[in-house]
């Protein structure tokens, strides 16, 4: 299975990266207004509102988690050294990963059964929401089977990654790891590799051009009345 780690853990995040870099520049060039979320509020708002506002706050808090066990392992492991802290940490990656999926599960509910927004949604809403998905099934079921996953992460993942950052995979290091946490890795990997393609691009193109352009002014004009 030498072969199979090396494609999955020391070809595919290059893969992945050049793809969501090339793709996105090329998309943001050449399709500059494809760069939105293409919001379905205006057709149903009730259930998005209970599905974009979980996710959105439950995501933002597992990938700061995340990149903040990348960025500064040492930190993270002094940090667990508490048994409170370390506790307090995991119950709040954990919460925020059960947030994640309360609200993706409703976007996808909501897609499923209200008939103006699923007669939007494309194959590739239908792609792009089953990798969240597995990515966001596979990271709780990590967190409940494997416990203690922040000082692991530090440990063994976060050098994996630097390790990739540096053209230089560490394949050894995730290839120990158990099989939930390998399929999670590389479905992260292919979401990334697929996220140019998806309405996922407008997190990108946030917009603070509005804190500073000058105001814009809408008017709205109705067809002329017939007079009898």
């Amino acid at each position: 299975m030498t072969w199979l780690n090396t494609l999955l853990f020391g070809i595919l995040p290059y893969v992945a990266f050049f793809g969501f870099f090339l793709i996105t520049i090329l998309r943001y060039r050449t399709r500059t207004f494809t760069y939105s979320s293409l919001s379905s509020q205006f057709l149903e708002n009730r259930l998005h509102f209970w599905a974009v506002v979980p996710f959105h706050y439950g995501i933002l808090t597992v990938l700061a988690g995340h990149i903040g066990a990348w960025l500064l392992p040492h930190q993270i492991l002094w940090w667990n050294t508490d048994p409170v802290r370390l506790i307090a940490l995991e119950v709040t990656g954990l919460a925020s990963g059960l947030l994640t999926l309360v609200g993706a599960g409703a976007a996808i509910w909501r897609r499923l059964t209200v008939r103006s927004v699923r007669s939007v949604t494309s194959l590739a809403d239908w792609i792009v929401c089953c990798l969240l998905m597995i990515q966001i099934v596979t990271g709780i079921e990590i967190a409940m089977r494997y416990p203690w996953g922040s000082s692991w992460y530090a440990s063994v993942a976060a050098p994996y990654f630097w390790s990739v950052a540096r053209f230089n995979p560490q394949i050894d290091l995730i290839a120990v790891m158990p099989l939930l946490v390998k399929i999670h890795v590389v479905n992260a990997y292919l979401t990334i590799g697929y996220f140019p393609f998806t309405r996922l691009v407008h997190v990108l193109v946030v917009p603070n051009p509005y804190l500073w352009r000058k105001a814009q002014v809408t008017r709205w004009y109705s067809s002329p009345q017939k007079v009898n």
